[in-house]
């Protein structure tokens, strides 16, 4: 009888390996856009720079004169929370850009926890012009945005800047948003101001800070001409329904329009009533 041989062992089955959890993002996206402006032959502005990334895509757009315009094309849903946006944007001495956007920002919340932030970072060199033109920014349910825009002006610089803000979608409680402005002239500054509203952020929606409006937004002007004639101040929105709105001028020399309204229709209407005589020729 002929025995059969001895099984021979099986090395050890490895141990299972875990799925990757596709539901968790080690951080949100990032992403900086860069626009340089600068002035070329017979005053006509070029842009040297232009460059997009991930959902801040950059689009030139037809202008005139010796005008530069950019439009800033959302590519993408964004900012989600985590998040990190940045936009750098610099006139060089003797340029003139215009910056627009093709449609609102909507700040969303996303699958990484904590806040996303958008950076605006502007720069305006001697006799330059900027023109920052966004539309409105649209703070969502469940939505947490740290926004802050600093600006670099010249002495000789020019600048209208306006920003619009809407405190959650049709029906819907907004999210938090922190924003903060700063605006320096020849290194000195022109205005520093921050705002917070939403979950979080105390008294936001009381008489004394938005009194049940959920937009705001304003307007700022800046213009060495305004050293030898001040703003006058102007008070805005005389209709019920309207919203309130006020342009009061700024030392440095500048003119600065303030509003709340009850929808980003009306809140435009205030802001270009408020710099109707106060833009740059």
């Amino acid at each position: 009888m002929t025995l059969a041989p001895p099984e021979q062992g099986r090395p050890p089955a490895p141990e299972p390996v875990p799925a990757p959890d596709i539901g968790t993002v080690a951080h949100g996206l990032r992403a900086t856009a860069r626009i340089t402006a600068r002035a070329g032959a017979g005053g006509v502005t070029g842009l040297p720079v232009l460059a997009g990334e991930g959902p801040l895509a950059l689009r030139r757009v037809r202008s005139y004169g010796t005008q530069a315009t950019v439009c800033v094309v959302g590519a993408m849903s964004a900012p989600l929370g985590g998040d990190r946006l940045r936009i750098e944007a610099t006139a060089e001495a003797g340029a003139d850009l215009r910056v627009t956007a093709a449609a609102a920002t909507v700040a969303l919340p996303g699958r990484t926890p904590g806040h996303a932030t958008y950076d605006v970072q502007l720069t305006v060199g001697d006799g330059a012009r900027l023109e920052w033109l966004p539309e409105p920014l649209i703070s969502a349910a469940g939505s947490d945005l740290r926004m802050t825009t600093t600006v670099h002006l010249a002495p000789t610089a020019r600048l209208v800047l306006r920003e619009e803000q809407v405190l959650g979608r049709s029906g819907e409680r907004p999210g938090r948003l922190c924003s903060r402005l700063t605006v320096r002239r020849a290194g000195r500054t022109l205005l520093d101001q921050e705002t917070a509203y939403g979950p979080g952020a105390p008294g936001w929606d009381t008489g004394a800070v938005l009194g049940g409006h959920r937009a705001i937004g304003q307007l700022l002007v800046v213009d060495p001409a305004f050293e030898a004639e001040p703003a006058q101040v102007r008070v805005l929105g005389t209709e019920p329904g309207e919203g309130e709105g006020v342009r009061t001028p700024l030392a440095g020399p500048a003119a600065l329009t303030t509003a709340v309204a009850p929808d980003a229709l009306r809140i435009r209407r205030l802001l270009d009533a408020g710099g109707q005589d106060a833009r740059l020729e």
